[in-house]
């Protein structure tokens, strides 16, 4: 019984096993077909995979070994395949070979899996490591390899600068703004020759600049007229690699975004040396979204494209002499001092004149005729090197973008105008608005001078400043300008003098006579033959001459307290522009003035400690086309009859005399009168009800006039104002009613009126209002009638202020409110008292 269960025990493992053994087989036969199915799509798709990398291999010369084994594997897989019997219906025995290539092909798989999810992946992990240390090798042989005159990476901007001086400051600005992370595009701008190359050579060199930027610092030189294919070809040679060929200029712009992305691994600087004006689309195509790379302009323009700028100022004094010095090779003496100033502190000028004087002797003869020359005449005449290239700057003004092309505005000739304003002295933005509307028949609410203004400053010929942030940057239709002012650096001025002398004196169109500072002695012979030595302030030909014509289409004369009104019989009928630059407690309108039958346009400054008082002021009378006058710092005279007269500005004057006490009434003596702008008038304290019968009357502006209180009812009858400026008039504390009949305004200004505490009732009646500006009249209540000016787009207040519009925003449609930023500071301050103390 034990025995026979034991058998049967055993004869049944037995028979267990060789069940299990018979269902794997039936198991293998059944997923034959599947298997052999994915082996031969894996052959497919590995097959051509493998004949490339065979193929790189042998173009890179790489050992053939290093795939050798995986296309045995593939060989062998093919020839398994090849062996392998296909399932057919019509050939059932076949399926008893199946179990056995099942397995054959179950090894191949396993085998080939390991070959190339191992091997095959150490090999490409070994060949990444393999190009990082060749692009190492690359980048290092760069920093030791200086490859040509435009474009030096890796620590290659031009040899580090031997000796600088004044840049220390600068280069500090320039580097904290380099260094901070966000705007990709700097400008460095500043004259022609003010050192902005030598900065940013400089700055290449600088310690934390080179940690920051390590081995990718690059320096361009663009020049004049660049071409972006050389620049990129360049660039691709100095990073080791081959120069390739472009199609087109897109075509380059791919491929240098490709280059900098593949060498940004660490922090770029690219340094775009001397571009000129219109060339903004070239810094545009080396712009890239990579993280830390920065793009240094330097450019003797500024682009408005670009937000972040640094400007190069004149040197100082005591850095001005150390650089002559090291030029003319000298030592410093009250002799040097002397002519160190006379180079305006232009780097350029000081490197000129001083190689000039090497080699001379501090005393010689030389010396002493180059102290002259610059004390007597302009530093232009004293070297022609240096006009030349400061006439280059002028150059760039003939870069215009076609909206400018068909504006047809003379540049250059109003370049030329600034040096009709003393030296040192603002210009006013209004004195040249009025002067450029006559000549050039610009626009009169000064939108296009105000352009040239700005075009001038970004060519730095001319700088621009204001003294007040005036509603959000003069944004919107209603422009202002009594606020900013135009400075020169004192070279570019003399360049605007010397090119208005070209031709004779009598020739001239602009005249410019300013020598009133420096008498000189003049031998002058009578019609008797009798000779005489006289003193002068005026040239040769003011002296024993019966009348003098000439033909200047504008005319500066500069007077100062030494002039003794000794005028000659000028005859000046084609002077449409006069500006007369005073400093004396008494001025007298030259009698030659009465025959200007062509003068449109009379500025009169003064820049004296005090007030001056005008005579001759009846002259004016007899210029029939006079449509501009512009008064500053003096006490204006009784008016007398200017029946053309459109436009009149007075600017810290004394105006008693001229509204209180004339004989002749103001609205007969301006009859045609269209603006009026009184500013910084200290004495003023009403409004003349005179004026407010001047109906043809458009744009009224009191400002700044502290002790003005009182509006008369009379404004009401001024039914053509269009707009009204009562800002900054601190003791204003009420608007009469009558303003509702103003039915014309457009713009009513009364910000900074700190003691009006309300506004009428019938402001609401001022149906064509578009826009109020009322910043810093917190206390100022609204009327309910507010809510009837539909026609008012825009308020201009405070964070105070407009709480006090927020009811009624929901009732007006087309109304914005601008919130301004309080603008606490004192920088206009310095300019008014300049002025008011001369």
């Amino acid at each position: 019984m034990a025995a026979s269960l034991v058998g049967g025990a055993a004869i049944g493992a037995v028979f267990g096993e060789l069940l299990k053994k018979g269902l794997e087989t039936i198991d293998k036969a059944r997923n034959y077909g599947s298997a052999l199915e994915d082996q031969i799509e894996t052959f497919q798709n590995l097959g051509p995979v493998i004949k490339d990398i065979e193929k790189f291999n042998e173009q890179l010369d790489r050992p053939r070994q290093e795939v050798e084994g995986l296309i045995r594997e593939m060989s062998e897989m093919e020839e398994l395949i090849g062996k392998c019997p296909k399932p057919k219906a019509n050939k059932p025995w076949r399926v008893l070979s199946f179990p056995i290539y099942n397995d054959k092909l179950k090894a191949r798989d396993k085998k080939l899996v390991r070959s190339v999810t191992v091997d095959l992946q150490l090999r490409m992990a070994r060949d990444l490591q393999d190009v990082l240390f060749k692009v190492g090798n690359i980048l290092e042989s760069l920093s030791k390899h200086s490859y040509g005159p435009k474009i030096q990476g890796l620590y290659g901007a031009p040899e580090k600068p031997e000796f600088t001086v004044g840049l220390d400051e600068p280069l500090e600005n320039l580097k904290t703004e380099l260094l901070k992370p966000g705007v990709s595009v700097h400008i460095l701008t500043g004259l022609g020759g003010s050192g902005k190359s030598t900065l940013a050579k400089k700055l290449c060199w600088d310690d934390k600049v080179k940690g920051k930027f390590g081995n990718n610092i690059f320096f361009v030189t663009v020049s004049q007229t660049p071409n972006l294919m050389i620049i990129v070809q360049t660039l691709f040679e100095n990073c080791g690699l081959s120069k390739p060929e472009f199609c087109n200029v897109d075509e380059a712009i791919d491929k240098v975004g490709i280059l900098l992305r593949a060498i940004g691994r660490s922090p770029i600087l690219l340094v775009l040396d001397d571009v000129w004006p219109g060339s903004e689309s070239l810094i545009e195509n080396f712009k890239c979204e990579i993280q830390c790379y920065k793009i240094l302009v330097t450019s003797r323009v500024a682009f408005p494209r670009f937000d972040t700028h640094c400007h190069l100022k004149p040197l100082g004094h005591e850095d001005a002499e150390k650089l002559f010095c090291r030029f003319a090779k000298v030592e410093g003496s009250n002799l040097v001092s002397e002519v160190v100033r006379g180079c305006k502190g232009s780097p350029l000028a000081l490197k000129v004149i001083g190689g000039s004087l090497c080699g001379e002797e501090s005393e010689s003869e030389a010396w002493q005729e180059m102290k002259k020359s610059l004390q007597s005449h302009s530093i232009l005449d004293a070297n022609d090197d240096l006009l030349t290239r400061l006439q280059n700057s002028l150059d760039l003004l003939e870069h215009k973008s076609p909206v400018e092309s068909s504006m047809k505005v003379p540049y250059k000739e109003c370049f030329k105008d600034l040096g009709l304003f003393p030296e040192d002295q603002r210009i006013p933005v209004a004195s040249l608005i009025d002067m450029w509307t006559e000549l050039y028949n610009l626009d009169d609410d000064g939108t296009k001078a105000m352009f040239i203004v700005k075009k001038l400053a970004n060519r730095n010929l001319a700088n621009v400043i204001v003294t007040k942030n005036r509603d959000a940057n003069n944004s919107g239709e209603y422009k202002y300008y009594n606020y900013h002012f135009v400075t020169q650096h004192d070279l570019i001025r003399e360049l605007a003098i010397y090119l208005s002398k070209e031709g004779t004196f009598e020739e001239r169109k602009r005249l410019i006579i300013d020598e009133i500072s420096r008498p000189h002695w003049w031998i002058v012979e009578n019609p008797q033959g009798i000779t005489a030595r006289i003193l002068s302030f005026f040239p040769k030909w003011f002296i024993g001459q019966r009348q003098q014509r000439v033909v200047a289409r504008t005319m500066s004369i500069s007077t100062d307290e030494n002039f003794t009104s000794d005028w000659c019989s000028m005859q000046a009928d084609k002077t449409e522009v006069l500006v007369l630059n005073i400093r004396s407690k008494t001025y007298a309108f030259p009698e030659f003035m009465k025959k200007m039958s062509k003068l449109r346009v009379l500025i009169v400054t003064n820049y004296g400690f005090h007030l001056s008082e005008i005579n001759n002021f009846e002259l004016l009378s007899f210029l029939p086309n006079l449509k501009r006058i512009r008064l500053e710092k003096v006490s204006v005279p009784c008016l007398c009859r200017l029946n053309n007269l459109k436009k009149l500005s007075f600017y810290m004057c004394n105006t008693s005399q001229a509204f209180d006490s004339c004989s002749i009434e103001i609205s007969s003596a301006l009859p045609n009168l269209e603006e009026m702008n009184i500013d910084y008038c200290i004495d003023l304290e009403k409004l003349p009800a005179g004026i407010c019968k001047i109906t043809s009357l458009k744009k009224l502006s009191i400002t700044n006039c502290h002790r003005f209180k009182v509006v008369p009812q009379e404004i009401g009858e001024l039914g053509n104002l269009k707009e009204l400026r009562l800002s900054s008039c601190s003791d204003l504390e009420e608007m009469p009613d009558s303003i509702g009949n103003l039915h014309n305004l457009r713009l009513f200004d009364i910000s900074d009126c700190i003691s009006l505490t309300n506004l009428p009732e019938k402001l609401g009646e001022l149906i064509n209002l578009e826009k109020l500006c009322m910043k810093g009249c917190s206390r100022c209540e609204l009327p309910d009638s507010v809510e009837n000016l539909q026609q008012l787009k825009c308020v201009v207040c405070d964070e105070d202020t407009f709480t006090n519009w927020e009811p009624f925003k929901a009732m007006l449609p087309k109304l914005e409110v601008k919130v301004l930023k309080a603008d606490i500071n004192l920088h206009w301050l310095p300019g008014v008292l300049k002025r008011q103390m001369g």
